[in-house]
């Protein structure tokens, strides 16, 4: 069965309802756009007010905005049950005070293929994501191929052929988790222009839990899936599409049917376009790929380090999945990041120890006058200031990629520091160029991804191929001595 991809419009015609109310369905289509997400169209629809009785015989209507949602409806369309999640009405017309005639209707997610009757009901038994380059990342294909040559010169003649391979997997948290491919048959198409011989292959994760899950768990995994390739490949990664299994219905079937499991197709907008036919990554543009870490390595790693440090992790990925207009976004979301990803990882203890503080804090208090007290003990913390913060993560990674990256880190930590508080209590960094603001941001985001990548356990010499080889990342460091680094002192004149 053909998956179905995020990044082609769909549409269905059918009827539809609210759970259990059948008989009040309404003809309508549902519209799936890459860009703009789901919306359904009635021909008809049915009235958002909801009457209250304000005193005997006598009712009014609620302008509650929660009257005028509906958290799952029902339809039935090209013969396939489809589940609407989180509906809410944009636009509804009627004439002469009398039911509606069309209603447009905002829909957040929809399951093709199944009725339920509310989002946390767990009944998938397996889930399937797949996203952009994950083929080229997993370092592994079924397809090979070659061109002969004689005497130094090809010769016109070469094959491709399809050689088995070993689906890695792993188990975490009860969850067998593997990364399958998928792949065609040899095909030649002859047409009366010629002759195409075709073979296709594909690369998905899968997602295999001890007891059911919920939507919200199996959609959580697929955005797992997604920045861990977001991160490795340093770019924004889209989903492809997903898939949900349940078990089959539970009916009599003819003897000798062959019984699958249910499929369910999950379509939502998403914040990043997905364009499958585009050339994948260049090898030299990701960060690492399962050669580096084998994806039974990287997998379990990936979900202690999210789990750890999903705040800081979520942060720097946006500034890819949705990047802030303006410098100075950027610059708070980049220190916000390096913030709580060093608060996360646990590295450095208070400045002065705990004991010690409470015993300084209580002296300082007790020599404090009352009207002043509650704002010297909210002024009173015992806090890693965000420069030392920086200059710790700046030690974590391979010291020798960090030393390139990084040539500066007392210059670099000053700048960035500076130029945060300055924006957050000024408005505007009035210590630095804008050149020198940008570089920052940008070593601040690379730091962060290098401990990131540390942390996933990234070999050291891998970390130095990427600071030397990688575009952006060397590009980042040759900016960082430009900018970022003291220059001596000129020498003054004899």
């Amino acid at each position: 069965m053909s998956k179905p991809l995020l990044n082609e419009s769909r549409v269905w015609r059918g009827h539809w309802w609210p759970p259990g109310e059948q008989d009040v369905a309404m003809p309508g289509t549902l519209t799936y756009r890459p860009d703009k997400g789901l919306t359904l169209e009635l021909i008809g629809g049915w009235d958002t007010k909801v009457w209250e009785e304000v005193r005997p015989g006598v009712f009014e209507t609620s302008d509650s905005e929660d009257s005028r949602r509906w958290p799952v409806l029902h339809g039935l369309a090209e013969n396939r049950e489809i589940t609407l999640l989180d509906c809410l009405p944009t636009h509804t017309a009627s004439r002469n005070f009398g039911p509606p005639d069309e209603q447009t209707i905002h829909v957040l997610t929809v399951l093709s293929g199944i009725h339920v009757d509310t989002a946390d009901q767990a009944l998938f038994t397996e889930c399937h994501v797949a996203v952009e380059d994950l083929t080229m990342w997993s370092q592994s294909s079924v397809i090979s191929g070659s061109l002969r040559t004689k005497e130094g010169r090809r010769n016109g003649t070469g094959y491709i052929v399809t050689e088995p391979v070993e689906d890695p997997s792993t188990i975490v948290n009860g969850v067998v988790t593997s990364l399958v491919h998928e792949h065609t048959l040899p095909h030649v198409e002859n047409t009366r222009g010629g002759s195409v011989g075709r073979m296709r292959e594909t690369r998905f994760v899968r997602f295999q839990p001890s007891e059911p899950w919920s939507l919200q768990i199996a959609q959580e995994h697929a955005k797992m899936v997604q920045d861990l390739l977001s991160l490795a490949l340093n770019r924004p990664c889209g989903l492809l599409w997903t898939r949900l299994r349940m078990p089959p219905e539970e009916r009599d079937y003819p003897e000798g049917y062959p019984i699958r499991d249910r499929e369910i197709d999950l379509y939502a907008q998403q914040i990043v376009p997905a364009e499958p036919s585009a050339k994948a990554v260049r090898n030299r543009h990701a960060l690492f790929t399962c050669e580096h870490l084998p994806f039974e390595e990287v997998w379990p790693r990936w979900c202690e380090v999210r789990e750890q440090c999903l705040r800081a992790a979520d942060m720097i990925l946006g500034l890819r999945y949705a990047p802030a207009r303006f410098i100075e976004g950027r610059l708070l979301t980049a220190t916000g990041a390096a913030e709580v990803l060093h608060r996360a990882l646990g590295k450095v203890s208070p400045p002065i120890p705990a004991d010690e503080f409470s015993a300084m804090r209580r002296t300082l208090l007790e020599h404090t006058p009352d009207k002043y007290r509650t704002w010297v003990r909210q002024k009173l913390r015992n806090e890693v200031t965000l420069k030392d913060r920086l200059r710790d993560l700046a030690k974590l990674p391979d010291s020798e990629a960090m030393g390139h990256l990084v040539p500066d880190v007392e210059c670099w930590a000053t700048v960035t520091t500076q130029a945060r508080n300055d924006l957050t209590h000024e408005g505007h960094t009035r210590r630095q160029s804008i050149d020198e603001v940008i570089v920052a941001v940008k070593v601040t985001s690379a730091v962060v991804v290098m401990n990131l990548l540390e942390a996933l356990g990234v070999p050291s010499e891998r970390q130095r191929e990427i600071i030397r080889d990688h575009p952006e990342l060397c590009h980042t460091a040759q900016q960082a001595h430009d900018y970022l680094a003291s220059k001596p002192s000129p020498r003054e004149p004899v």
